[in-house]
């Protein structure tokens, strides 16, 4: 027999190659002889990079950035294996948990970082690059990005700004004669599954602002500032981005790659399964087990084990999933593709003790299902 296993990582517990790793395990101890395909997965947030190097046998990279308070930082990316495509995770490098709680300020922090994570993947002579772009500290529109790739973004007496989204309302003109002239060559694709415009009160600025220490003066200037730097993109580039779905992601860094970068806007569990080569590795499968620290009504919305099934249901692959904690209605899941929803909890345990034995109790509940398979 032939299983395809793609789950996703289970938070704090085993990435997703260790997830895959011990549903192996399971198969094993009852099928010696199945064929196992393990293909890592993730959404496109937190994780990704690790599984698609994972799934591709590709390689991580350190590189050390400008953090998002102008700090020093360490971040990663990686090169899949094909060595043309690189996949970057923006919280590597502007990431919110980078910036301590009393020290948020969405005024000044920056995504500088995350250009230098781009120049450096272009540096390694890749072709395509999926950006992920969750968790950030920012709200700077990807201004800092693209200061990093070499564009001018100056004042009215042709001073450049300085990084952060309170500086925007001085932007007078955009020069990109300084580019980086590899991105022409380069196709950018952007992990985005929020559907925020990049203003207005269900913009970056109202919506992600809070949480990055803004309050509500700051707010208001942000998304104004926001708005001028959207009018000047329009005047300057004759790119209209502002009201795109996702421009505001990440504080309107989704807005940024597409003005400066010509990305498109996808979303992330889709970008991984066309990177992963998913579809072609489940032909022949007679089961597709993937799953998930967490399973509920919310699965549905571009999470792992739903963009799985969705594969599988188009080659009519029975699918199963696993998850540490099934939540109210997962049972929607149902119609979406998956056959069977098993939480792998054997008895009552802590968090602490239930995320230490993940492998274990993923391993162990494997087993039991193909033991029924088997029959």
């Amino acid at each position: 027999m032939k299983f395809v296993l793609a789950p996703d990582s289970f938070k704090e517990s085993m990435t997703a190659k260790e997830a895959a790793e011990a549903m192996e395990r399971g198969i094993k101890k009852v099928m010696p002889d199945a064929e196992c395909i393990l293909v890592p997965m993730a959404d496109g947030g937190e994780g990704t990079v690790q599984s698609l190097v994972d799934a591709t046998n590709g390689e991580t990279i350190e590189v050390e950035v400008t953090g998002p308070k102008e700090q020093k930082v360490n971040a990663m990316f990686g090169i899949l294996g094909d060595g043309k495509t690189a996949v970057i995770e923006m919280a590597s490098a502007s990431g919110i948990h980078l910036v301590k709680k009393e020290e948020r300020n969405p005024l000044v922090t920056t995504t500088f970082g995350t250009g230098q994570l781009i120049k450096a993947a272009l540096d390694r002579g890749v072709k395509r690059i999926f950006i992920g772009i969750g968790g950030s500290a920012t709200n700077d529109g990807g201004a800092g990005m693209v200061q990093a790739l070499g564009a001018k973004l100056l004042d009215k007496e042709g001073v450049e700004l300085p990084f952060g989204g309170g500086a925007l309302d001085r932007l007078y003109k955009i020069d990109l004669s300084g580019l980086d002239a590899r991105l022409k060559d380069v196709t950018i694709e952007v992990a985005c599954d929020v559907t925020n415009p990049l203003t207005g009160k269900t913009g970056a600025s109202y919506v992600f602002g809070p949480q990055k220490g803004a309050d509500s003066e700051m707010i208001e200037k942000l998304d104004k500032n926001l708005a001028h730097y959207a009018e000047v993109i329009r005047k300057e580039l004759n790119k209209d981005i502002e009201n795109i779905p996702g421009a505001g992601a990440a504080g309107g860094l989704g807005a940024g790659l597409m003005a400066f970068l010509n990305a498109e806007l996808k979303r992330g569990v889709e970008l991984v399964i066309k990177y992963t080569e998913l579809e072609e590795k489940m032909k022949g499968a007679d089961y597709v087990f993937t799953g998930e620290g967490s399973v509920d009504s919310q699965t549905i919305f571009g999470k792992t084990p739903f963009g799985v099934a969705a594969t599988a249901q188009k080659l009519s692959i029975p699918v199963i999933a696993f998850a540490g904690r099934i939540g109210d209605g997962a049972e929607v899941l149902y119609k979406k593709g998956i056959n069977s929803i098993i939480g792998i909890m054997s008895g009552a345990a802590s968090i602490e003790e239930a995320l230490k034995q993940g492998a274990y109790n993923l391993e162990r509940a494997t087993e039991n299902i193909v033991r029924i398979l088997k029959l």
